[in-house]
């Protein structure tokens, strides 16, 4: 079983959280013990229990590790906006070595973790660099979130080619229907099938109220075993 790895999108409102979601039900299914991980959240906000992200608490709340927020979430972040624009704004800096120490801490405490990240592949977390840096320096395989909808094929294919590009692999790739009248889904999805350099671990449906209901039966962890 593979101890961590890095749930990447095609864009940002892809479905990541929610694709994650799917993949933590489906690991906590299996009887594992499961982390999540949020290293970079902008958007957050304090409503009296210091700064969180509702992403980061919703993916706390479905692993089955037992974590502060801090832990979850080393750095959320207010304005709702690229982080590195969100960073400055605060006077942040996104220091690699917090991330990397977070993300040691939760694989001692567990089977698997579950990191998610932040927009696009690139986005950056300060003028200089983007996060996939820091996936890059810790050689985390990647499961890549694609949001079906028009423009898709291209996202995803540049974006593979991107995580590629930086040595990583892709050990799989998730389809999420966030627009349910999203015109020719089947051959939307036989072109990603095809092209894609790594299986489909799952399809998710539209559905109201996705995050309240267990997904996990959408997934299919036979890479993630491996």
């Amino acid at each position: 079983m593979i101890d961590a790895f890095f749930v990447a999108g095609t864009d940002t409102d892809v479905g990541k959280t929610v694709s994650s979601k799917a993949i933590l039900d489906a690991l906590n299914m299996k009887g594992l013990n499961t982390a999540a991980y949020k290293p970079v959240a902008a958007g957050s906000e304090d409503k009296g229990e210091g700064v969180q992200n509702s992403d980061a608490i919703h993916l706390r709340s479905v692993a089955n590790v037992e974590l502060s927020y801090e832990e979850v979430n080393p750095y959320a972040l207010l304005l709702p906006s690229s982080p590195h624009i969100a960073a400055e704004a605060e006077g942040v800096v996104i220091d690699y070595s917090v991330l990397s120490q977070g993300l040691a801490a939760l694989k001692a405490k567990s089977d698997v973790v579950l990191v998610e990240g932040a927009g696009g592949w690139r986005v950056p977390v300060s003028k200089d660099d983007c996060l996939s840096t820091w996936v890059k320096q810790e050689k985390l395989p990647v499961v890549l979130v694609v949001g079906i909808k028009l423009g898709c094929l291209s996202h995803a294919m540049l974006t593979a080619e991107a995580i590629q590009h930086d040595g990583l692999e892709i050990i799989g790739w998730v389809a999420n229907r966030v627009n349910p009248g999203t015109e020719h889904y089947a051959e939307i999805i036989a072109m990603l099938e095809d092209k894609m350099p790594a299986p489909k671990l799952g399809e998710i449906p539209y559905m109201p109220s996705v995050k309240r209901k267990n997904m996990g039966k959408y997934i299919k962890l036979e890479v993630l075993e491996a």
